[in-house]
């Protein structure tokens, strides 16, 4: 539970590898802060502490949590925020459901996710859980826009130490399938609001047999706000991916779907599931009664039906059948069986199409062995990107880390712009009719005639957040020199509408002959010509582009997207500092209760720390803390430099002995330093106990690997045991206490 109490610094309480590194990083970084008057508090934002802080009312008094995401979402909002956010869950429903199953059986009386509520109060509690789906947290807290980079230290050390690239072969038959019409793309309609239509508008469905429904009111619209419209045929999508198991099977490569189910809470799940109903549709038809009766429903993943239908040996049969016939596919674990198919937060798009890329197009097969693989991504809106990328390694061969420049990420999503997954404006359409937009004043202003099973969304990005994000642009290209790129694509007609805001403020700055815009295919090619000339280059790009291309380009100059720095400068005049990309990697939680070896890496924690300290410093007047932040940027070059990173294998090296270097790097920097003696002299006698102690601490550090742990829970965990697990060296946590 987090703290109540008033704090300079806000530190967020998140899920998975990085909360667990944060019960070793957190106490250092206390510590440490208290040398320069800094209050370091938390915030609870964690999928169980979500949970528990929206359904108080039926738990025990000791049970229940404030709501701190809710607090944190005004906190960001004030001038003085300075807040240090970790990668949280973005939640599938599978994974929403565990976590209530979780804590159930630590005693909280939650009620059930309802999945087909047939009453008022279990619609009501549906909607409560709905709401702390997908990406509930980052448009809550994002209130600037993205500066997103790797670290200077960071790209220095990936150049001198290059990851593994695989192999590209011209003849190599991988590719991007998306579709041809009937998307998000071909469908989308786009108008920026003018004085007259502003208000409050709202969206409704008007059925072919006259029926109203209202989908969505209260729409509360600014002038200068950009409003999209847009909807994917169902029976497009199904013809598109029967097309493609077809394709993959005669073709014989692995058939792979990219989406991501989590952030796109409503769209992706629904497009998931005719991915798992497309492939298996004789058994679908054959047995839709009895299907229906068990509750299997494919936009959880065939691993939901899997289980759903052992009771039915014959239902069994005819889908191992069936699969049996199909093309062979993408594994997420080829030893357990586990396919892309099983569930649908398993295979995240902007992490599994990097990953293949950078193997030089290789998928892991059911046999266990790397294959060439049909990607199919259906929506055209940012497929390009992929599609790009892949053909241009089949030309020119793998990018080499050694030489290859940077690209920055400036990315567009204050204020919730171009949400498109958690915004609660995507329906999944019930029956034949049309979706209007309709304005306060009346007038239409978007209308899609659809049918039964088509997924329409809207979204919005509002005047001052794509001012400030082309203001943002213009400062890091001015600051850096760099090639600078708005990723926008005139024939989309939201991207249009961008283009004119884009124009009207580089025309009033005289400096259109600094920046191009492109659409995202062709900017994908010239960047990655850039930087394999060893150049840097600057991505401008609305909110998912931005979400994407900050794992595709870091992933192959880095070979991580963990370690990028990211500063969201808040609208209100705070700081948001992010600590990475990459997730909360549930893989090295499970390394870790089975062999008691953390490998999450927390260089972006360090780099988070060192920005927030920073400004701090700027915007307290407090020299004390610029010391700090500065003496942060030493100690993690030397954690590169003397490649104190947490390695990947068992008895070596892990995330608890790199955050004893960084300590030991960071208290020496501190006594190091002469512009303030007090910290000098103070940090100098705790660098000579670190140091005097270290083979000892480390030895403790280490002890205990190869052994299983218990955490207490997965998603909510026991943080007695945690503080065990993560601080096991009593040696350490004498010089450096809780």
């Amino acid at each position: 539970m987090a703290e109540k109490s008033n704090a300079d610094i806000l530190y967020t309480i998140v899920d998975e590898a990085p909360e667990l590194a944060s019960a070793s990083l957190l106490p250092v970084i206390r510590f440490f802060s208290k040398a320069a008057g800094i209050n370091v508090g938390t915030k609870d934002i964690s999928l169980a502490g979500r949970i528990i802080s929206n359904f108080s009312e039926y738990l025990a008094d000791e049970q229940q949590q404030s709501d701190d995401l809710a607090n944190l979402g005004e906190i960001v909002k004030t001038k003085n925020a300075n807040v240090i956010k970790l990668p949280n869950i973005s939640a599938s429903v599978p994974q929403l459901l565990s976590a209530i199953s979780e804590l159930q059986n630590q005693g909280y009386n939650l009620p059930n996710y309802p999945e087909a509520p047939k009453t008022d109060e279990e619609r009501e509690i549906q909607a409560r859980y709905d709401s702390i789906k997908g990406s509930a947290v980052n448009p809550v807290l994002r209130e600037g826009n993205s500066d997103r980079r790797a670290a200077k230290a960071v790209k220095n050390y990936a150049m001198a130490n290059p990851h593994s690239m695989g192999t590209w072969s011209s003849d190599s038959k991988t590719h991007v399938s998306s579709m041809t019409g009937n998307d998000f793309y071909s469908n989308e309609k786009s108008a920026t609001i003018t004085a007259s239509q502003t208000g409050n508008a709202k969206i409704e469905f008007i059925g072919d047999d006259g029926t109203v429904n209202l989908l969505k009111d209260n729409i509360y619209l600014e002038e200068g706000t950009v409003v999209d419209a847009t909807f994917m045929s169902s029976e497009a999508l199904r013809l598109f991916f029967k097309k493609q198991i077809a394709e993959a099977k005669s073709q014989n490569l692995l058939f792979s779907v990219h989406l991501k189910a989590t952030m796109m809470k409503v769209s992706d799940p629904i497009i998931f599931g005719h991915a798992v109903s497309s492939f298996f549709e004789k058994s679908f038809q054959k047995h839709s009664g009895a299907l229906k009766q068990l509750g299997a429903n494919p936009n959880l993943g065939l691993g939901d039906v899997l289980e759903k239908i052992t009771v039915i040996p014959e239902i069994l049969e005819d889908f191992k059948a069936e699969m049996g016939n199909g093309p062979k596919m993408y594994m997420v674990d080829s030893d357990r069986g586990i396919t892309n198919l099983h569930v649908p937060s398993d295979v995240i798009i902007d992490a599994s199409m990097p990953a293949l890329i950078r193997a030089g197009g290789k998928g892991w097969g059911p046999d266990g062995k790397p294959s060439d693989t049909k990607c199919v991504i259906p929506d055209n809106s940012y497929a390009p990107i992929y599609d790009e990328t892949v053909k241009y390694f089949k030309e020119t061969g793998a990018l080499d880390p050694k030489t290859s420049g940077a690209v920055a990420n400036v990315g567009l999503m204050a204020q919730k712009a171009e949400e498109y997954g958690s915004h609660p404006t995507t329906f999944e359409i019930e029956k034949n009719g049309e979706v209007r937009y309709i304005l306060e004043n009346g007038e239409i202003l978007h209308q899609h005639k659809v049918n039964s099973g088509d997924i329409w969304r809207s979204s919005t990005a509002k005047r001052a957040p794509i001012i400030d994000w082309i203001n943002l642009a213009i400062t890091r290209q001015n600051e850096t020199g760099s090639q600078a790129i708005f990723w926008l694509d005139k024939n989309r007609p939201h991207d249009f509408e961008l283009i004119e805001y884009v124009k009207s403020v580089l025309e009033n700055q005289k400096l259109t002959e600094k920046f191009s815009i492109m659409a995202p295919r062709e900017a994908t090619r010239l960047t990655l010509e850039t930087i394999r000339l060893g150049q840097d280059s600057i991505a401008i790009t609305g909110n998912v582009l931005r979400d994407y291309l900050t794992d595709l380009f870091p992933i192959l100059e880095l070979g991580t997207s963990a370690k990028m720095l990211s500063v969201v400068k808040l609208l209100s005049g705070g700081g948001l500092f992010e600590t990475g990309a990459g997730g909360s990697a549930p893989k090295h939680v499970q390394q870790l209760v089975e062999e008691n070896h953390l490998r999450w890496d927390s260089l972006g924690e360090f780099c988070a720390l060192g920005e927030s300290l920073n400004f701090f410093a700027k915007t307290n007047d407090n020299p004390k803390a610029a010391i700090l932040g500065a003496a942060v940027e030493t100690a993690t070059q030397e954690v590169l430099d003397k490649n104190k990173s947490p390695s990947r294998k068992v008895g070596e090296e892990d995330n608890r002995t790199s955050h004893f270097y960084f300590t030991l790097y960071w208290a020496k920097a501190l006594a190091k330093q002469k512009q303030d003696l007090e910290i000098s002299h103070y940090f100098e006698k705790i660098a000579k106990s670190l140091e005097k102690n270290k083979e000892k601490i480390v030895e403790e550090l280490m002890a205990q690997q190869g052994r299983k742990v218990d955490l207490g829970g997965y998603y909510h965990t026991d943080s007695i045991k945690v503080q065990k697990i993560m601080r096991p060296s009593e040696t350490f946590n004498q010089i450096i206490p809780e």
